[in-house]
């Protein structure tokens, strides 16, 4: 037997999977990195924590089965931005959902059309071109700089190439999404030169060699490389136009594949590049929420209302249904649709019978009306139906939240039977490449879609009162 390690390192932490020809996950293993937050509120990470725990989660993932691993996959929470020299690290890592490139951004507000009409991207602090620009004014810079996003020093650390794959490289910013090439006006627009940003890669293309530091006893090639959006749209065989996955996870990632014409949004998406594979390009569209499921860490570990996340589904279905406590989760900001960086969060309309429970539902309903705002902007960007979407991440598990998501957005929400979707999807791409072929995920479970005057109401009242944020 043949295995495959996918190393997928996200927001909160490092995990690594081992999935053998058949496309069984055999084993796993996982560990959380820091959280730095300064008293400005900026959101940084250790590239050097980081990578020690690439290696740790890999051994212990790879075990007794290391003579028999034949490649390897990385997927990556995306626009956290890093900068690095032959040496390493020249500064931690900015995170995607700090806004710190705000004042980059605001400098370059007159530019925002012709940023939108290269990259698909709408101008924002959210993006890595913004995050460079902030490292290159407060780093100590000295040799040869590279600037990248989490997969480019991953890969970078494992093999010694400086590379990028096309998904990871349409997210930053910089990169011309119908000429498939690092934007020189961008560039020079930023502040950032060409020469420092990576070679960009087919995602299924062969990325060098690596040992993982004596982990493996045999070089093996690093063989596909996808954002974590990008490899749980392709895990969930989201293959065609049309089809539409959301990721619960500390943010949220709603994406739509549209097949192999760029499609621009009208309504303030992203556009970008689902991946290239076999030399062929598929776009995609997005919308990204800064903070969804983050929003229950918040309870959990801040208000300390409860102990567990698994707590928050029970407690919000015993909610007062009559309650209209209102959570705006704008901790960072609002990021799509909405793009109000500068907005607060908030808790409104708060009567002496809100408690614990009512927060709890709140909270789950300001992950779900986020995402039902986005999928409006996708049909209306598209002109397809939405009937159902694939569902993955850790909050799939909260049944309340599914079908609360089922009913305020009106379509089917289809749980897959792993959740390791983002591993899973760079698993089977990178296996794929070494002549594995790796199956795709069944569906599980299916939340059908129900209406009630309330779930009307809340959609309204929520529309309302973003509408009425000011910035």
């Amino acid at each position: 037997m043949k295995y495959i390690l996918a190393v997928d390192q996200s927001t909160q932490g490092t995990k690594a999977i081992l999935v053998d020809e058949t496309g069984a996950i055999v084993s796993r293993a996982y560990i959380a990195h820091r959280q730095i937050v300064d008293e400005q509120g900026y959101i940084s990470h250790d590239l050097n924590e980081i990578w020690d725990h690439v290696l740790t989660v890999s051994r212990e993932c790879i075990g007794e089965y290391e003579k028999d691993v034949i490649a390897i996959g990385v997927t990556n929470q995306r626009e956290t931005s890093c900068i690095w020299n032959d040496d390493g690290p020249l500064a931690p890592a900015v995170v995607w959902q700090c806004a710190r490139g705000r004042e980059t951004t605001e400098r370059l507000m007159q530019y925002a059309d012709m940023v939108r009409a290269k990259t698909g991207l709408p101008l924002s602090p959210y993006f890595p071109a913004a995050k460079y620009a902030w490292l290159l004014a407060h780093t100590n810079v000295s040799g040869r700089v590279r600037l990248g996003t989490i997969d480019s020093y991953l890969v970078w650390k494992m093999t010694g190439n400086f590379y990028t794959d096309y998904s990871n490289a349409s997210r930053t910013q910089l990169f011309h999404l119908e000429r498939l090439a690092w934007d020189e006006t961008l560039c020079t627009l930023f502040g950032v030169s060409v020469s420092a940003l990576p070679e960009v890669m087919d995602s299924d293309g062969n990325f060098g060699f690596t040992t993982l530091e004596g982990v493996l006893s045999h070089p093996v090639p690093v063989h596909a490389v996808l954002g974590d959006s990008h490899a749980a749209l392709f895990a969930q065989g989201c293959k065609e136009a049309g089809d539409c996955k959301v990721t619960y996870g500390t943010g949220s990632s709603v994406m739509m594949n549209v097949g192999e014409k760029c499609v621009m949004s009208r309504n303030r998406l992203a556009a970008s590049l689902a991946w290239k594979i076999d030399g062929k390009v598929h776009y995609c569209l997005e919308g990204n929420i800064n903070y969804s499921c983050a929003v229950i860490t918040w309870l959990k570990d801040d208000l300390k209302l409860i102990a567990h996340a698994k707590e928050v589904g029970v407690l919000a279905a015993a909610a007062n249904a009559n309650d209209e406590a209102l959570l705006i989760p704008a901790f960072s900001g609002l990021s799509a649709p909405y793009w109000k960086s500068d907005a607060k969060a908030a808790i409104l309309n708060m009567t002496r019978t809100t408690g614990k429970n009512e927060i709890c539902r709140a909270a789950e309903e300001s992950i779900a009306l986020q995402i039902a705002d986005i999928l409006d902007a996708l049909r209306a960007d598209t002109g397809l139906e939405i009937d159902a979407v694939r569902a993955d991440g850790g909050a799939t598990g909260d049944n309340f939240l599914m079908q609360l998501q089922a009913d305020v957005a009106n379509c089917k929400v289809c749980v897959p039977s792993q959740q390791e979707l983002s591993a899973l999807g760079v698993a089977m791409l990178a296996g794929k490449g070494v002549g594995v072929s790796v199956h795709g995920i069944p569906v599980s479970k299916t939340f059908q879609p129900h209406s009630d005057s309330r779930t009307s109401a809340r959609r309204t009242l929520w529309k309302d009162t973003i509408n009425a944020i000011s910035i």
